[in-house]
C-alpha cells in the first residue's frame, strides 16, 4: 500500500467522527486533525475558523515530509477555499474526498471533488 492510500484509508476510517473545532481524536476532529491522522503527523491549534494563509498549511506539511504535486492521487491532502477568507482541508480517495464538514457535524466522504476552488495539494513519497 502507498503512503497517499494508506493516508486515504485512515481519513475513511474516521468518517462519522463527529466535528468539533481543534479536535484531534475519536473525540472528533475538524479538517486540521483529520488530516493530521490520515498523514500521521502532529498539526497546529488554536486558529480561528476563519483565516489562514495557504503558506502556513504548505509550511506545515513540508516539515511534516509531504512535497506539493500535480495531478490528482489518492491520499492527496487539498487545500480548498469554501468562502471568503476560509480555507478547509480533504483527503482525496477513490470516489471522492473525506473532510470534516462543519454544517453536518462530522467527518464525511463526499463523491467526486468537491466545488470549491483548489489552492494547493501536498502528498507523502510513494
Amino acid at each position: 500500500m502507498s503512503a497517499g492510500e494508506a493516508a486515504a484509508a485512515r481519513a475513511l476510517d474516521a468518517v462519522g467522527t463527529r466535528f468539533r473545532l481543534h479536535g484531534r481524536d475519536g473525540d472528533g476532529l475538524d479538517c486540521v486533525g483529520l488530516a493530521g491522522r490520515a498523514w500521521g503527523v502532529a498539526v497546529p491549534t488554536g486558529y480561528a475558523l476563519r483565516g489562514g494563509e495557504v503558506a502556513t498549511i504548505a509550511r506545515v506539511a513540508r516539515a511534516a515530509g509531504l512535497r506539493a504535486g500535480a495531478g490528482d492521487r489518492i491520499g492527496d491532502l487539498i487545500v480548498l477555499a469554501t468562502g471568503p477568507g476560509q480555507l478547509h482541508l480533504a483527503i482525496r480517495t477513490a470516489r471522492g474526498v473525506v473532510h470534516a464538514d462543519a454544517a453536518l457535524r462530522r467527518v464525511v466522504e463526499r463523491p467526486g471533488m468537491p466545488p470549491w476552488p483548489e489552492l494547493g495539494r501536498w502528498r507523502g513519497e510513494d
